[in-house]
């Protein structure tokens, strides 16, 4: 009888042969797989140049049927394409890959039981092993809190706080928003306008509270903010309207990068100069804004950092373990689009 010689090769490389070539037990390296943060840098780098080096590739299909886990998480998010959400999405996602977890994502842009029931029945089809939801708006917020009891659910929302069910992770937008008003106040404005994002983003109303305590604290008129938008048109409408009014401020701090683009650019057609007449701040550090004319000024969020968060409060969940909400602070880029104001 003829037979066949095999030509799957040397057999695959195991997490005992990463162990054994790193030096650590066979539990570590689990523990640099499932739950990075809580490996020493230094024994987490050597397990992960043991994994590079051979090669190794964790088996989903064994790990399913031992755990009952399939390393698969659900993302929702409500489709919106802008800066926030599209590079929260991103930090998401490769933190899940270097926990040793794939990402599988669905669009939600209402609350409605359908809706709501139509996203469980696809995350329960793929077996996820919990819902990551990013929550940039409030009627996907309230989808989360529909799932909350069916699988373990971690929400990335700004503002909001965790329930017995959900878990909160986010980046703190109200001190952002402080940032940016106190470094106008210390250059010496009391006349801080603050053109805000829709009124039913959760990080819009945040920025709006961060710059209304700041403004308060130091004892400086809190005018009313202005609604715009997060697209660079509507910051250019209304710096046109506040220009056409004569009521241009020393200083406007603009919910986005982009709306504070708009203004800069109205400003500039009407002869005012930034920031000599008028100075701007923004908030995303959006890519490019350092070579806006001028570099923009403006509050820069760590999605990876976030990201990360994200992906530990989901092993917490996953694994029964008490959780509180953890928010990531931003950080203030001083650029030159700001400075003292205009002498009388």
């Amino acid at each position: 009888m003829r037979t066949s010689r095999s030509r799957s090769g040397p057999p695959a490389p195991s997490m005992a042969d990463v162990a054994g070539l790193a030096g650590v037990s066979h539990q570590t390296v689990s523990r640099v797989l499932n739950n990075p943060d809580v490996v020493r840098p230094e024994t987490r780098r050597r397990v992960e140049e043991a994994i590079r080096a051979l090669g190794y590739r964790r088996n989903t299909a064994a790990r399913a049927l031992r755990t009952r886990q399939t390393g698969l998480i659900g993302v929702v998010n409500s489709g919106e394409a802008r800066f926030g959400p599209a590079h929260m999405t991103m930090a998401i996602e490769e933190a899940a890959r270097q926990s040793g977890y794939a990402t599988t994502m669905t669009v939600v842009r209402d609350a409605k039981d359908s809706t709501v029931e139509t996203v469980l029945e696809f995350f329960l089809e793929h077996r996820v092993d919990g819902i990551i939801v990013i929550a940039p708006v409030t009627a996907v917020a309230a989808a989360a809190n529909q799932l909350v009891g069916q699988l373990p659910v971690v929400l990335v929302a700004a503002g909001l706080r965790p329930t017995s069910g959900l878990r909160v992770v986010g980046i703190d937008q109200e001190l952002g928003a402080a940032l940016a008003t106190r470094h106008l106040l210390e250059l010496g404005h009391r006349q801080v306008l603050h053109v805000s994002g829709p009124d039913d983003w959760f990080d819009a109303r945040s920025r709006i509270a961060g710059w209304r305590c700041a403004l308060e604290s130091a004892g400086v008129e809190v005018p009313a903010p202005v609604t715009g938008g997060w697209d660079a048109a509507d910051g250019h409408r209304v710096a046109c309207r506040l220009i056409d009014q004569r009521r241009v401020p020393t200083a406007v701090f603009a919910a986005n990068d982009l709306m504070a683009l708009g203004m800069i650019r109205a400003f500039h057609e009407a002869g005012l100069r930034v920031p000599d007449d008028v100075s701007v701040v923004g908030f995303d550090d959006a890519e490019g804004t350092g070579y806006f004319s001028p570099p923009l000024t403006t509050v820069r969020q760590p999605f990876s950092d976030v990201g990360r968060a994200a992906i530990h409060a989901f092993l917490q969940a996953v694994g029964g373990e008490p959780s509180d909400a953890e928010t990531i602070a931003p950080e203030l880029v001083v650029r030159e689009s700001s400075g003292p104001p205009p002498r009388v």
